[in-house]
């Protein structure tokens, strides 16, 4: 299917579930594979209805595309979303490898009709900072310490984490 296609879909369907049935922000997004023309699988804003503040639409998608392919890494796809992906969102698809995204609206366009992603974003760039947004506290704790280490040892063959 060409990619107009797809998006023109995503939209509608965004519409239907986002806007007609409201279960979320106008956001939705999908998982392309470039190389066969095929969209792996859609997702849609659902943070209302589902009472989960990750359920953003670029966030269901990698999870449905991640479960559809049995497979953590989407290296080779490309995400497509309505909006530029809040930090949470740019960072699982960092996580699963995928190297393309691709978006319509600006976090300006977010903020005209109420959403906050450039102040999260201004909250990391300024280095996480002010205590008004989050506080971070680095404990000391030798019962997590553990885990880290147990996990380590484990792995140590691999050089790392496998993903």
């Amino acid at each position: 299917m060409d990619i107009r296609d797809e998006i023109a879909k995503t939209a509608e369907l965004t519409r239907k579930s986002c806007i007609e049935k409201r279960r979320g922000g106008p956001f939705g997004a999908f998982i392309f594979d470039e190389k066969s023309g095929k969209t792996i699988a859609r997702g849609f804003n659902r943070v209302t209805s589902a009472h989960d503040p990750t359920a953003h639409a670029e966030i269901e998608a990698i999870r449905a595309a991640c479960k559809k392919l049995k497979t953590y890494d989407l290296s080779g796809l490309s995400l497509y979303a309505t909006g530029f992906p809040c930090p949470m969102c740019l960072s699982a698809a960092i996580w699963a490898n995928i190297k393309n995204v691709y978006y319509s609206k600006s976090y300006a366009d977010a903020a005209k009709i109420g959403f906050r992603d450039d102040s999260i974003s201004n909250f990391i760039k300024g280095g996480l900072k002010n205590s008004k947004i989050l506080k971070i506290s680095k404990i000391k704790s030798p019962a997590l310490d553990s885990v880290y280490d147990e996990y380590r040892a484990q792995n140590a063959h691999l050089g790392g984490a496998p993903y």
